[in-house]
């Protein structure tokens, strides 16, 4: 029997983890998949580290990043390279995921191929095209391409259902990041950098910042990095720890504030596994991450989300998440509820996790062997 060719395609960490667990899940079919996987490298060091843990070997590595490159430098790159690998293996399904640069480019060259496309976390949407920027009109246009949409909640099919996509068309699978999550955190591991060493015996509250997204380049990260440095001096027993953003524009806005502040930690991004084992020491999260907010309530860490949007309700709804905004008054505010509130806190961290119970890839393998033949 002849195998399908499914072509999976990613570029960024949050990619990477989320779809790893689908390259394994399709390699355990090896019998009915021929599986190719392709990287753009849009992150470089962030991507090769998740590579490395889930044991994944790209066929083709774009290799595309430069420093500061521009939307449309990634997209012309990622599609002129797209082009070339879809006319060499022909085939029969293209995977991307969620919302990025390289999902939108690598997406339409797939299109223009007149190849399937499968979206895996499709019909995410805040219905503002500037929050998220760029990711927003990235996942809208996606799923306009896509034949086959992968939503990890009823939420997400109901959004693709409202734009005319057709019902057949649409499977809720829960959300693969779950898959990775679970995984992960059951891997042995102890902190060895410098930074951290010893943070797991330091018997204190700790939490866990991470701020990088474009909308917030700028002002914003300077209301984020003054409103932590406050947090800090208001709460001196707590430990808060933020590895940055690699991005220079990301460093310029955080380092000047907070780099000398003692119980404030800035380290270099963390390794996927390290950063499962962080999220699940922490005592909750401020970000303005997408994944976070799937990842931490799995583990009972509520969550306060430093932007003016979510594309991810459902963890409101659910009681797990809570939007904070930008300015430094509000986080400084609802931090301390949190932290001042023991009710308030167990609200939150017992809430129920919305995305999924860990078997996303496997529900998704097996839609694609139905569907493929």
């Amino acid at each position: 029997m002849l195998k399908l060719k499914v072509i999976t395609v990613f570029g960024t960490r949050p990619e990477a983890i989320k779809m790893a667990p689908v390259v394994k899940e399709l390699e355990k079919n090896s019998d009915t998949f021929d599986t190719v996987v392709v990287v753009t490298a849009q992150h470089r060091e962030l991507l090769d580290q998740v590579l490395e843990l889930f044991d994944i070997q790209p066929d083709y590595d774009m290799n595309i990043m430069q420093e500061r490159q521009s939307l449309a430098e990634i997209t012309t790159r990622v599609m002129t390279k797209m082009e070339e690998i879809l006319k060499k293996e022909s085939p029969q399904i293209v995977l991307v995921h969620g919302d990025t640069t390289t999902t939108l480019a690598a997406s339409l060259a797939t299109f223009y191929q007149k190849t399937l496309i499968g979206h895996v976390e499709a019909g995410l949407r805040t219905r503002d095209k500037y929050n998220p920027f760029p990711e927003e009109i990235n996942r809208k246009l996606t799923d306009d391409l896509s034949d086959l949409l992968f939503a990890p909640t009823e939420m997400a099919k109901n959004a693709l259902l409202e734009e005319g996509a057709n019902d057949e068309n649409i499977f809720v699978t829960g959300n693969t990041v779950i898959d990775a999550l679970l995984h992960t955190v059951n891997i042995p591991f102890e902190f060895s950098s410098t930074e951290l060493k010893g943070i797991e015996s330091s018997n204190k509250r700790i939490i866990l910042v991470t701020a990088h997204r474009r909308e917030n380049w700028g002002k914003n990260l300077h209301e984020i990095a003054t409103a932590i440095k406050e947090l800090s001096q208001k709460y001196s027993d707590i430990i808060f720890v933020f590895p940055v953003h690699p991005n220079p524009v990301v460093r310029e806005a955080v380092s000047p504030t907070l780099q000398d502040v003692e119980n404030v930690i800035l380290t270099e991004p963390l390794e996927y596994l390290p950063f499962c084992h962080l999220i699940k020491l922490s005592y909750l999260i401020l970000t303005d991450s997408g994944g976070i907010q799937e990842e931490a309530p799995s583990l009972g860490k509520p969550v306060l989300v430093m932007r003016e949007k979510t594309e991810r309700p459902e963890g409101i709804m659910a009681g797990t998440v809570k939007l904070v905004g930008t300015r430094k008054e509000k986080i400084v505010e609802k931090v301390s509820m949190l932290l001042d509130s023991k009710e308030l806190y167990e609200k939150m961290s017992k809430a129920s996790n919305p995305y999924g119970d860990g078997k996303a890839s496997f529900r998704i393998v097996k839609i694609l062997k139905s569907y493929l033949a």
